[in-house]
């Protein structure tokens, strides 16, 4: 079999790096592609310092990236893996896992999948989210309150406290390492367009489809 195709896509919180895995997760054949969320492999709280209110979520150290990088490189040899379900309620790994078969596609997101040499070398091609950081921060603040089971003190604090000098510290930067940015997110509709059609000569590939 043909090695599998992996994508990036990194990007700030609340950019719209979801949006477009999920886009182009249905606009290409069933079976053909898998998503892998980076955040689902957070780290216990109790191992990163015990209380989840003064955990840094937005720091490499805080997710189990050395874990990601060997299941994408057990995917390129054509191996199933078992993906972590992380509960952001309680802040622990749930026992049971997700097994995600390896496909032609393998699109991989998250804040820092640019910015860790391991995921990144495993990456054919490199995507950056790039949005305005007040239109980032609404979405972050919606999504925990509404999603994860924050108050919205809790969401401001966290984004003074972490977010924003992750951002700055580590997400920004790996900006240079994008082969292609995407403003705007999931509503840039020409730039998922133009990435659709060349996975879709992927897709196509006969040693594929036999």
């Amino acid at each position: 079999m043909t090695t599998p195709v992996m994508i990036g896509i990194a990007g700030g919180t609340g950019s719209g790096k979801t949006t477009i895995a999920n886009q182009l997760f249905a606009a290409i054949p069933e079976g053909k592609s898998a998503v892998i969320e980076h955040d689902a492999y957070y780290k216990d709280a109790v191992l990163l310092g015990g209380d989840p209110k003064n955990v840094n979520y937005d720091h490499p150290s805080a997710l189990d990236t050395e874990m990601l990088a060997s299941h994408l490189q057990r995917l390129r040899s054509n191996e199933p893996i078992q993906v972590p379900i992380y509960d952001f309620v309680s802040h622990r790994r749930k026992e049971e896992t997700k097994r995600v078969e390896p496909a032609p596609i393998v699109i991989v997101e998250g804040i820092l999948v640019l910015a860790e040499p391991s995921i990144r070398e495993n990456l054919d091609i490199k995507i950056f989210v790039d949005t305005d950081a007040d239109i980032r921060l609404i979405r972050r603040i919606r999504r925990d309150i509404e999603q994860r089971g924050r108050n919205f003190d809790s969401v401001r604090n966290q984004y003074y406290e972490t977010v924003r000098p992750m951002h700055i510290e580590f997400v920004e930067p790996s900006k240079k390492f994008a082969d292609i940015i995407i403003p705007e997110g999931g509503n840039n509709h020409v730039a998922i367009d133009i990435l659709l059609g060349r996975l879709r000569e992927v897709v196509s590939d006969p040693e594929w489809t036999a």
